[in-house]
């Protein structure tokens, strides 16, 4: 099984302590998703903290896809990993850093570790098709959240 990493990083405004309730709410996955995945999630109301269990469903190319992820570690304003339990792919291990960035900002960092599965076969899927949609939903991500977070703040 091939390990690839997905490595994205953006400023945000605001510092840590304020950027991070955001992705403390889980609800907000769905709005920074593509509306094409019709990305929902079904845990009612998570409590955000290292052992939380989160259930999604959405569409990949018009298919359902169930997708279970646990919150592996969580150290609030710093960090916290998702790992997929079940779900399309072989590996997920999402890494979400925020540090300060000075002048109240923060630079927050993604890594995604993942794999395909399915030997050769998978790794055509990546390279046709997987690497194009991850890049297409952190893109999408890259520009909604600071959106988002301005309207959050109410700016």
């Amino acid at each position: 099984m091939r390990i690839h990493t997905l490595h994205r990083e953006q400023v945000l405004d605001g510092t840590p302590a304020e950027v991070f309730p955001f992705f403390a709410d889980a609800r907000n996955l769905e709005a920074i998703t593509p509306p094409l995945l019709r990305f929902r999630v079904l845990t009612p109301d998570p409590p955000m903290a290292a052992g939380t269990f989160l259930q999604y469903r959405l569409r990949v190319h018009g298919l359902p896809v169930s997708w279970d992820t646990l919150i592996q570690e969580w150290e609030p304003d710093r960090r916290f990993v998702d790992v997929q339990v079940r779900g399309p792919y072989a590996l997920w291990h999402h890494t979400h850093e925020f540090a300060p960035e000075g002048d109240g900002r923060t630079r927050m960092r993604d890594t995604v570790r993942y794999a395909i599965g399915f030997g050769p076969l998978g790794e055509l899927a990546r390279r046709l098709v997987v690497r194009r949609d991850l890049d297409e939903i952190f893109d999408f991500r890259a520009r909604r959240v600071p959106e988002l977070l301005r309207a959050a703040r109410g700016a």
